[in-house]
């Protein structure tokens, strides 16, 4: 089968899979008009190593909502289609859906995501990127309708820099490497680190390895030379197994390896036993099915037989920020029409989005509050280690070096303005 083929039939199954979590509704959800979410991601090409996991929470979710109740009485319908991180393909399902009468919007795509930026803006379409795509997208005034309602990139490096200071020695006097895939996203928090190096008085030495960062032997061997006392990988997908891999074998502890949030379960189960106990990562979502909104899908969905694929993936990082994704919009839209009222609209929901406060999901992410500045959300996390079976925490929640972040957005949208 071709590779078009393929990517129409995956398209066909997303439809129907789409269709089907309106099939069984009660019977309250037939008095009004579904409310209609548009999931746009990339199931075939660049995102595989998370989409299908983020989409399966997703849809486990508002299956969960639309049993409870639905937002006022209206069932939410997703709209779940495959972009394949194609920014022409995304742009073309955006208007396709917009049409069908989508109000709300999630690309999961840097490339895609930061194409429709613009587009979203002058549509009023209200659209989450959940720790993905550009910066500046944390600035309400610069881009009202973009919610990336998690840390950004630059968040996140600041959240591993603040744990190796104050719980790993300090970072004075210490030889960091930045071990990083060389495109857009992989250089995303260079500056942050190197204006906090300034700060801080560490030494900073950048190392980045090739598209699409299965071959790193060459980088590796130079950073042996450097002897660094830490480590932060800022990749995604096989390329992260394929770094700690590289590390361990020249010589660097795991206990000195950090990570970017795109480290999961999936890519730890690469190694075996305590071999890679002791790499640490940002983590954005609690993951396993303790919180409260993880045990009511359990309970309703799951354990029914009525969730959306394998179970064995029901709490796991990425299933776990797919239900976060979700219950940000829902509650954003809830919000929207206790303020505003029906008919919903992009600007009702936008005015939800900018009234949540310390919002946590039932104990499923740390508390967030977006206002119409800071569409961020204040850029907590929490540093967590892998214990040979799972992700343990080993921080609270918290935000680090916020003043640098803004700094740095601030002058990324300066020089987008004399761009223009």
């Amino acid at each position: 089968m071709k590779h078009t083929d393929l990517a129409l039939s995956r398209r066909t199954v997303l439809t129907a899979a789409a269709a089907a979590s309106m099939g069984s509704l009660p019977a309250w959800a037939q008095d009004k008009a579904p409310i209609q979410f548009a999931t746009l991601l990339d199931f075939t090409r660049v995102y595989t190593f998370l989409t299908a996991e983020y989409s399966q929470g997703q849809q486990d979710y508002i299956n969960l909502v639309n049993q409870e109740g639905g937002i006022d009485g209206h069932p939410i319908k997703l709209i779940i289609k495959d972009h394949a991180s194609y920014p022409e393909r995304g742009i073309a399902l955006y208007n396709e859906a917009k049409a069908a009468g989508a109000v709300f919007f999630d690309f999961l795509s840097s490339p895609v995501a930061n194409a429709l930026m613009p587009r979203v803006d002058e549509d009023h379409m209200p659209m989450i990127a959940f720790a993905h795509g550009r910066a500046d997208a944390a600035d309400g005034d610069a881009f009202p309708y973009v919610f990336p309602s998690a840390a950004i990139y630059r968040s996140q490096a600041a959240l591993l820099l603040k744990y190796i200071d104050e719980q790993e020695g300090g970072l004075k006097g210490k030889k960091i490497a930045f071990v990083h895939i060389d495109s857009a996203f992989g250089k995303e928090p260079i500056e942050l680190i190197e204006r906090v190096a300034k700060t801080k008085g560490f030494e900073l030495k950048l190392y980045p390895y090739p598209v699409p960062g299965t071959e790193q032997a060459a980088t590796w061997s130079e950073v042996r030379k450097n002897r660094p006392d830490k480590i932060i990988i800022w990749g995604a997908g096989p390329g992260q197994a394929v770094s700690i891999r590289s590390a361990v074998t020249n010589g660097i502890a795991p206990k000195d390896i950090h990570s970017v949030i795109w480290l999961s379960e999936s890519d730890m189960s690469a190694f075996k036993g305590n071999e890679v106990v002791g790499v640490k990562r940002v983590t954005l979502v609690n993951t396993g099915t303790g919180p409260a909104i993880l045990k009511r899908i359990v309970d309703k969905v799951v354990t029914p037989g009525k969730g959306s694929g394998d179970k064995a993936k029901v709490g796991t990082t990425y299933y776990n920020i797919g239900v976060a994704s979700m219950a940000i919009a829902v509650q954003a839209v809830k919000q929207g029409m206790q303020k505003g009222g029906a008919p919903l609209t992009g600007e009702k929901i936008k005015a939800g989005y900018e009234t949540i406060k310390d919002f946590t999901a039932e104990g499923l992410m740390p508390p967030l509050t977006i206002t119409a500045k800071d569409h961020q959300g204040g850029g907590a996390g929490m540093i967590s280690e892998w214990d040979g079976k799972q992700w343990a925490p080993k921080s609270d929640w918290g935000s680090a070096y916020q003043d640098v972040v803004w700094d740095l957005i601030k002058e990324d949208i300066a020089k987008s303005k004399e761009k223009k």
